[in-house]
C-alpha cells in the first residue's frame, strides 16, 4: 500500500507536463524570482483530506465552477494561472468562480504556498488537498484523469468537463460558454 502511495504522488510530481507555448499566456508569473516574500497571517490557506474537499465538486446552484489542480512546483500550473486569475477577476459577477485546488507538500504551505499567493496577489479561492492516498481519490475527480497537473473541472449543475492540459484566457472562456449554453 505504501508503494501505491509514493508511486501515486511520484506520478503527480513527474507528469506535471508543459502542454502551451509562450504566446498562449503573455502575463506569466516568473518562478526563478530571488525575491523573498513572508508569509502572511491573513492568508489562511483551508486544508482538506479528499472527502472533505469533494464538496467543491458536486455544487448544485446558478454558479459555473472552474476547480484547478496545481502546485507550486508546476511550471505549466503557474504559466496558466494568470488566466485562471483574469477570469475570477473579470466573470466573478457573471456567476462564475475559481477554485485553486493546491497539491503542494502540506509541510511547505508556509515556506511555498502562501508566500507564492502573497507574491502574485492570487486573489481566487486557494485549497489545499492534503490526501496523499492519490490512487483512491485521482479517479473519483474524473476516471480519465492519470494524475498529471495541471488539470482543470469545469462544471454547474447541469454540465461538467474535465481537462488535463494547460489554458490560455481564450481557451477557458470558450469552455465556460460552452458549459453555460448546452
Amino acid at each position: 500500500m505504501k508503494i501505491q502511495i509514493i508511486l501515486g504522488m511520484l506520478l503527480i510530481l513527474i507528469s506535471c507536463k508543459d502542454q502551451t507555448d509562450a504566446s498562449s499566456n503573455q502575463d506569466l508569473y516568473k518562478t526563478q524570482d530571488s525575491t523573498i516574500v513572508e508569509p502572511l497571517d491573513e492568508l489562511p490557506i483551508p486544508s482538506y483530506n479528499f472527502d472533505e474537499f469533494s464538496h467543491l465538486l458536486e455544487k448544485k446552484n446558478d454558479t459555473t465552477y472552474i476547480v484547478n489542480f496545481w502546485a507550486t512546483w508546476c511550471k505549466p500550473c503557474i504559466k496558466e494561472l494568470p488566466a485562471f486569475e483574469r477570469v475570477h477577476d473579470e466573470y466573478s459577477s457573471k456567476k462564475v468562480k475559481v477554485i485553486l485546488a493546491s497539491l503542494d507538500f502540506p509541510n511547505q504551505v508556509n515556506s511555498h504556498l502562501t508566500p507564492f499567493i502573497a507574491k502574485h496577489q492570487v486573489r481566487s479561492e486557494v485549497v489545499l488537498l492534503d490526501d496523499s492516498d492519490t490512487n483512491s481519490w485521482i479517479p473519483k475527480v474524473d476516471t480519465t484523469w492519470s494524475g498529471a497537473i495541471p488539470a482543470t473541472i469545469i462544471y454547474n449543475s447541469k454540465h461538467r468537463k474535465f481537462y488535463e492540459r494547460t489554458f490560455s484566457f481564450d481557451e477557458l472562456i470558450q469552455e465556460i460558454n460552452s458549459i453555460n449554453e448546452q
